[in-house]
């Protein structure tokens, strides 16, 4: 099996996994924000409480075939959840396509799960809780060690730490500046953000952090055209700052040789 076809088959099977563990960063998103526990008591309808059986629990499907509501008291359940699962398993699938070693999926995965559950999290209630952040980094760094040292990658790990410090630091430079604008909370993700962008090249971590911003840029535009938000509304910034690390995990590399070139 060449390279190509070992990151078509780690693809397909991270995409698989990205569905459980996308139904996962549902239950955090849904237990969070409530202070409840994300692994007691176990999955049930939020409106009538039944315990979901193993057929109303299966990821994306069971969504389906139940027409998205509950099969007791047939109250509708969040389309949120649906949109969880698929975004988590297509992360999932384009990292693993993307990264330059198989040994690292299992590390950018977690990190992914914390990104979808975080951004989630701010964009329903604008904050982003500090335990799933440090859940994310507990689960991830031992799993980026170890894709470290099985792919003979150490000298990976310290533009890592570089670029969770340059994260960190260049968005508290911005939060001290202009504390309105953004939230403490977005330093913390920056600085997670850029460690995993800085394990992929030093030129990676730029392109995420502007990728977020563009992102970010384009709706706050819109909406202040259209008269839906003026420049003192507050735009949750964690989900753009989480897609722009994912486009660049991706495609980063690419980008930044892109603009080498010119």
């Amino acid at each position: 099996m060449n390279v190509s076809e070992t990151h078509a088959a780690a693809a397909v099977i991270a995409g698989l996994f990205g569905l459980p563990l996308g139904s996962f960063a549902g239950v955090v998103t849904d237990r969070v924000p409530r202070s409840e526990s994300v692994v007691q008591p176990r999955s049930h309808c939020t409106s009538c409480g039944r315990t979901l059986g193993a057929a109303d629990n299966l990821p994306v499907v069971s969504y389906l075939l139940l027409r998205g509501r509950c099969r007791a008291c047939k109250a509708k359940i969040p389309p949120r959840d649906l949109t969880i699962e698929i975004a988590t398993a297509l992360a999932f699938a384009a990292i693993a396509w993307r990264l330059p070693t198989v040994w690292a999926i299992p590390s950018y995965c977690a990190l992914v799960v914390g990104l979808v559950a975080l951004s989630a999290i701010d964009l329903e209630h604008q904050r982003l809780p500090t335990g799933v952040l440090y859940w994310t980094i507990a689960v991830a760094t031992p799993l980026l060690v170890l894709g470290s040292a099985v792919s003979d990658r150490w000298d990976s790990l310290i533009p890592a730490v570089i670029g969770a410090a340059a994260g960190f630091l260049v968005f508290f430079g911005i939060w001290f500046a202009v504390p309105r604008g953004m939230g403490f909370g977005d330093v913390r993700l920056a600085g997670l953000c850029g460690g995993w962008l800085g394990w992929l090249g030093a030129s990676v971590i730029p392109v995420g952090f502007l990728a977020a911003f563009v992102l970010a840029g384009v709706p706050a535009i819109a909406m202040v055209v259209t008269r839906k938000a003026d420049r003192k509304t507050k735009i949750a910034f964690g989900p753009y700052l989480a897609l722009g690390t994912v486009v660049a995990i991706c495609f980063g590399r690419t980008i930044a040789h892109g603009w080498a070139s010119i």
